[in-house]
């Protein structure tokens, strides 16, 4: 896994498959990993599981965290990252449909970078995945570099 990857943390297979056409489609070079619930998430960044034996020293740009997970909410991987030194200054964009306070605050609270409301027509989801993808993997600066 050399170069730029990006961890996407979604449960639901039609908008996996939407954010990898509009990453595709974007032409940012990036290996995209997918996780589908949270407990594969933490799997794979702390190469725990079936990621046993993963280079950990080889983490994503950013992750895109869902907050509605199985096994293990997005709030409650995204907190564990935080409290580990080794993904605690990974950036985490929260890419939700919820729209609600609370979510958007705990979001926050727990040190997102970014709260994004998944927009509900295809063509503006595909835009929206596509400038996510063009900020974080082109633009922005992660920690140590």
């Amino acid at each position: 896994m050399e170069g730029k990857l990006i961890l996407l943390v979604e449960d639901n297979p039609d908008e996996e498959a939407l954010t990898l056409r509009a990453l595709d489609r974007s032409g940012i070079d990036s290996q995209v990993v997918v996780a589908r619930d949270g407990a594969e998430a933490l799997d794979f960044l702390f190469g725990t599981g079936v990621y046993a034996g993963r280079d950990t020293t080889i983490m994503p740009t950013v992750t895109f965290l869902d907050l509605r997970l199985p096994k293990i909410d997005g709030l409650e991987v995204l907190r564990r990252m935080r409290a580990d030194e080794r993904t605690k200054l990974l950036p985490v964009v929260t890419l939700s449909s919820s729209d609600e306070k609370h979510d958007i605050t705990t979001s926050y609270e727990s040190k997102a970078n970014s709260y994004i409301r998944k927009p509900v027509s295809f063509i503006e989801f595909t835009e929206t995945v596509r400038r996510l993808g063009q900020y974080w993997m082109e633009l922005n600066v992660p920690p140590g570099i």
